[in-house]
Order: C-alpha cells, then sequence, then structure tokens
C-alpha cells in the first residue's frame, strides 16, 4: 500500500487523500461518516497513561486531527456518572457526568492554576497497571481519579482565581434542578456508608424527593437542609467536578467543530440507582423495563430498570407531566452538549416496552406485557393505546406481528414521546429530527415501524446480522434505505473480520456471499456471481472485504465504523451479559496511526480508497461511467 509504505503514511495524515475520499463518499450520497468510540476507548499520549481514556486529552484532539477531512461526527457512548462496582456505561448517571472523564492533566496546568501537582498526577500514570496496553484499569483509576480530584478540589478552595470561582457559582445555579439531586445523593453514600439506597436504613433519606402528603414534604425540606449543612464541602465537591468537566468538554466540542466534526451522544435506556431515587416519583411503582423470553434467553431480561409513569409524562390534556419535563430538560441538555445529535439507545424503550412485575420474571404468565399494547391485561389495560380489536389476539403478547393496525391518532399517541419531548427539545436548540439516531436494531413492534415512518425517523442497519435466507431483509444491501444509518457492527458485536472468521466454512457463508454477489455485482455473469458466493464461504479476508463494500455500496446516507473495524483490532470492546473490568475495557491503542499501517498491509485495517473504488463499481457500469474519473483518484491512493 503506497499510503503505508513511506514512513507509515497514510491517508489520514494527507490532506490530498482526504480531499479524494470526501468526493468519493459525496459520489456515493454519504451526508455523514461517524467514528464510534466511547470516550473510556480513547488513546492516551506516551507516558500520559492514567488508566482511562478521555474525549478532553490531547491525545482526543491528536485523534480528531488523525480523522478529520473524513470522519463528520464522533459517536461517543454514554457520558454518565458509573458505580466503582461496575464500568457498564449504560448504567451510569442521566444528568451527572462521568469525573472519570476529567483529563487531570489539564489540572496540573496554568489554565487551572495548578490546582492539581504534577508529582500526584505522575504517581497515577506511573503505577496504572495497564499502562503498557491498550485496556482501561478501571476499578485503578475510579479510586485514583478521586483522590486527584479531592487534591485538585482543595486546592481550588484556597485559590484566588475569582473569575473561575465566579462561573463555578454560575454552573451550580443554572444546574440546579438535578445537580441538587445527585451531589445530595452522594453525601448520603457517606451518611450510610452505602452506595445503594434501598439498603438505606433511614425511609425518610430513601423518599427524600418523594413525600407523600404536606407532612412528609416539611419534614423532608428540614431533612434536606440539615445534610446540605452537614455535608456541605462534600456536596461542593461533588459540584466542583461536574463543573470541570463541563468546561472540559465545552472545549472539546469547539476544537472537534474546528476540525469540521461533531459529538454524537448516546442516551441509555437504563436510569442509574441515583436517578432512581431522585425521580422515584415519576416511574411506576411495581413495574420494570425488560425484554420477553427470546431465542437468547429463555425467562427474558430482567434488566430492573425503573419505568416512566405514563400518567406522570403526560397530563390528560396533552401537555407534559413532571416526568414528561424532566425527560425534556434531558434531551434538552443532551442536544445542547452534543451539536452532532444523540443516539437513542433500545428506540421502542420509548414507544412500546415491554415492562415485567418487579420479583418476577418478565414473562406473559407472570404478568408482562408491553405498557402500551395490553388493552386485554388486567393491570396494564389502563396506559393501552391499541384496543383489543387492533390486535390478533392468536399471537401471543411479546410478538412482533401481534398489532394489526392502528390509527393515524394512535400512532401520535405511541409517538407522544418522541414528538414533544425528543424532536421538541432538539428543535428548542436549534436542531432538526435527523439529529435523532434511533437505535431499532432487534425487536420491531408495529408501533415502533408506524411511529418511525411518521416522523421520518433515521433508524440503524447492521449489516453484520443480516439473515441471508431473507431475500427482503431491511440490513441486506439492496434493501437498505437512504434515511438511515448503516455499520457493519456496533459496540456489542465482534469485529467484523472475527465474525467473518466465524461465518466461513458455514452454510450462511454461502449464502451471505450469494447475496452480496447478487447486490454488488450487477453487471456480471452468473459463473462469476457463483464464484463470488463460493470464494466467500471459503476466503474470510474476502468476506471481510465485501461486508465493507456492501456498507458504502448501499444507500444508507449515514454510515457509522467502530473503531476495531477501522484499525483492524482483533478484539471484542463489550460481550452483553457479562461483567467485570474485562468489559469495557478496550482501547485504541496510543501508536493507532502505526497499528493502522501495519494492519492495512496485512490486510486487516479498513482500507478505504479501495472498499470506496468497489463500492462505486458495485452500483453498476453506468454509475461507473459517470465517475470514472474519481476512480481513477482512488486507484492512486491504493
Amino acid at each position: 500500500m503506497m499510503y503505508c509504505e513511506e514512513k507509515n503514511k497514510s491517508i489520514f495524515t494527507d490532506k490530498k487523500a482526504k480531499k479524494i475520499i470526501k468526493k468519493a463518499l459525496n459520489v456515493l450520497g454519504k451526508k455523514h461518516l461517524a467514528f464510534i468510540a466511547h470516550a473510556n476507548s480513547f488513546p492516551s499520549e506516551e507516558g500520559k497513561n492514567t488508566g482511562f481514556g478521555n474525549v478532553n486529552s490531547n491525545a482526543a484532539k491528536n485523534l480528531m486531527d488523525y480523522l478529520s477531512g473524513i470522519f463528520t461526527d464522533i459517536q461517543l457512548g454514554p457520558s454518565g456518572k458509573t458505580k466503582s462496582i461496575d464500568a457498564s456505561p449504560y448504567t451510569g448517571t442521566i444528568f451527572s457526568n462521568n469525573p472519570l472523564f476529567i483529563d487531570l492533566e489539564q489540572l496540573t496546568t496554568k489554565q487551572w492554576n495548578n490546582i492539581l501537582s504534577v508529582e500526584t498526577y505522575n504517581k497515577i500514570t506511573q503505577n496504572n497497571p495497564n499502562k503498557d496496553t491498550n485496556k482501561t484499569a478501571y476499578s485503578y483509576i475510579f479510586n485514583m481519579q478521586e483522590e486527584a480530584l479531592k487534591e485538585a478540589y482543595q486546592n481550588f478552595i484556597k485559590s484566588n482565581n475569582k473569575d473561575l470561582k465566579k462561573k463555578f457559582e454560575k454552573y451550580k445555579e443554572k444546574n440546579k434542578f438535578w445537580l441538587e439531586k445527585d451531589s445530595l445523593y452522594e453525601a448520603l453514600i457517606i451518611e450510610h456508608n452505602n452506595d445503594y439506597w434501598p439498603m438505606w436504613n433511614s425511609e425518610t433519606d430513601k423518599s427524600l424527593f418523594n413525600p407523600q402528603n404536606e407532612e412528609q414534604k416539611a419534614q423532608y425540606s428540614k431533612r434536606i437542609a440539615e445534610l446540605k449543612e452537614k455535608y456541605k464541602i462534600v456536596i461542593d465537591y461533588y459540584s466542583f467536578c461536574q463543573f470541570v468537566i463541563s468546561i472540559q468538554n465545552e472545549h472539546s466540542r469547539e476544537y472537534a467543530k474546528s476540525k469540521g466534526m461533531k459529538m454524537i451522544a448516546d442516551r441509555q435506556v437504563a436510569f442509574s440507582d441515583r436517578d432512581n431515587w431522585a425521580y422515584q416519583a415519576y416511574f411506576l411503582k411495581g413495574w420494570c423495563l425488560g425484554c420477553p423470553p427470546d431465542y437468547f434467553s429463555e425467562d427474558g431480561q430482567m434488566w430492573g430498570f425503573p419505568v416512566m409513569d405514563p400518567e406522570k409524562m403526560f397530563n390528560k390534556d396533552g401537555s407534559l407531566g413532571e416526568g414528561g419535563i424532566l425527560m425534556k430538560q434531558l434531551y434538552k441538555k443532551m442536544f445542547t452538549e452534543n451539536p452532532g445529535g444523540v443516539r437513542i439507545d433500545h428506540m421502542v424503550g420509548l414507544i412500546d416496552p415491554w415492562v415485567y412485575v418487579s420479583g418476577k420474571k418478565p414473562k406473559i404468565e407472570e404478568g408482562a406485557g408491553r405498557l402500551y399494547s395490553s388493552p386485554e391485561h388486567p393491570v396494564l389495560s389502563k396506559y393501552a393505546i391499541a384496543k383489543e380489536e387492533d390486535l390478533n389476539l392468536e399471537v401471543e403478547a411479546d410478538k412482533e406481528e401481534r398489532i394489526l393496525k392502528l390509527t393515524h391518532e394512535q400512532i401520535k399517541q405511541y409517538g407522544a414521546f418522541v414528538e414533544k419531548i425528543v424532536i421538541a427539545a432538539a428543535k428548542e436548540v436549534g436542531l432538526n429530527k435527523d439529529s435523532i439516531v434511533c437505535e431499532d436494531l432487534g425487536t420491531l413492534t408495529y408501533p415502533v415501524v408506524s411511529v418511525m415512518k411518521e416522523y421520518d425517523l433515521q433508524g440503524m442497519k447492521l449489516i453484520q446480522f443480516v439473515v441471508p435466507e431473507k431475500p427482503e431483509h431491511p440490513y441486506r444491501c439492496k434493501n437498505i434505505t437512504p434515511r438511515s444509518w448503516a455499520m457493519v457492527g456496533t459496540h456489542d458485536n465482534e469485529p467484523i473480520r472475527m465474525w467473518a472468521d466465524q461465518t466461513i466454512n458455514t452454510e450462511a457463508g454461502y449464502l451471505n456471499g450469494k447475496n452480496l454477489a447478487q447486490d454488488l455485482m450487477p453487471d456480471a455473469t452468473d459463473e462469476e456471481k457463483e464464484a463470488c458466493a463460493v470464494r466467500c464461504s471459503k476466503d474470510s479476508p474476502y468476506l471481510t472485504e465485501r461486508k465493507f463494500v456492501e456498507l458504502f455500496a448501499c444507500k444508507a446516507e449515514n454510515i457509522q465504523i467502530f473503531f476495531t473495524d477501522l484499525f483492524g483490532l482483533y478484539e471484542v470492546y463489550n460481550r452483553p451479559g457479562t461483567s467485570g473490568d474485562q468489559n469495557w475495557s478496550l482501547r485504541i491503542p496510543n501508536n493507532y496511526e502505526e497499528v493502522y499501517c501495519n494492519n492495512l498491509k496485512t490486510g486487516v485495517a479498513l482500507n478505504l480508497p479501495l472498499i470506496l473504488k468497489l463500492a462505486i463499481e458495485a452500483r453498476g457500469k453506468e454509475f461507473v461511467s459517470k465517475n470514472h474519473n474519481i476512480i481513477k483518484e482512488l486507484e492512486s491512493l491504493i
């Protein structure tokens, strides 16, 4: 590869090459090319590895420089505060940011009045047990980051930086509606020596923001005032950490913007323990969100996440209730902080959620059902939008095909959260519905499909999960619609190369190859297509290449690439259903430029010039004839 044989030079470090790549993407109708990497997976500079990645470091800026000119967006993971025993970003807080994403090095500079000593920072980097690997050291940095930030806070209080302190006071006042609750929870963790509120020995402290009458309201207000006084420093310290990360995040957004890129946030379906405690008044008592039994789980998935109470979400006249106002505040904050938009995890959870009785399994026989689609249910019927005459009662309640029809008014009711909260929040900060990325993989009930169509929302197409036996499968190249986000895999899947290794020498390998030949070789003979199918069933690198060509040849206007697939890493970031420090730990190697070039030479990293050339050719002779000049330019990079 010419661009990696000269001093590890690649298309990512050559302005002319980037212009050619950009031109080819435009020819293929791609509006967005997003790089997927959760912030903790960002690399470090040599000698500056604290054990956790973040988007605010110099290393992150270097990576943005590297990706700029080709990638238009960076798809981050959820940014909420996580617990010491669980690294999953999908159980973090909904408002508070994760202090682990604070770049400690900045706090050692004049910009922050040197509030963190260089000695402390060096100690953390030198003692990081994973400093020489591309893995996070979650348990280690969770404790060490806390020590460093407490030192920084103490020095901040002692400092004479009046301007910064004035900004801090303004920040606390502006964000009081969520910061007061989140910081008070931190005080109660110390008060009860337990970070899980259901285990606290005070019923009052469990329900401080959920009074049942005026007497309790007065009692709880008094208790809140006592706690604020007793734990004044703890509460202020928590607020300080949120203040620091908000400033660093803002600077990072501005830097990304200067490079022609935007950040896309990730709104998880879950609420953290902290959120559950703070907003329990808005949740449906006795019910949890989960998944019904399926091929992968005989008893269903007991997520244990709380469910927003429909009667607290919307008033009878359709206006937002207290819960709805809270959710709109959340989305407005997310859209404001992430001008690239918001990816909504588990879209069905907003439109047609599967709920089960707390303490029981998410099975029909134990009372589970779809919150808005169960008119025959003894309890859930009061929330039903679908009517019994809309259902095929011979089909079980957990099946996608159960609802047969809906009126336009019913579709609008199912879509109330999307329209009145998500879209409305985006509009209020100057964004449109295209800033909403809908994770609609897996279950697609009729209400979900109808709402997505009604509001013309962009869903996802995961080509790694094509069912090759189904000619009209929506993830297959020829069936992918323009208004969608296409990708080979997400953070929950094996890298495409690993998938290909597992797929060859199976019937699925041949069937995938047959479909790819039909979709990507419009002018080929039957014999040539058969040869392609056979080769895909035996040749892993070739099958990988064909899947990448499928990704860029499809009509989707938006493409996402997970970092493992770009750099050719042969490791899994997350294995759903497992826990421990090994999960959510994979990072982009610090020497990613060298890794990319080396893996490109061996054919395992994403060779964009080659793939884009093949994608243009996959559109047929007429398309090739119109774009022969860009093909020649791409060939100069191969």
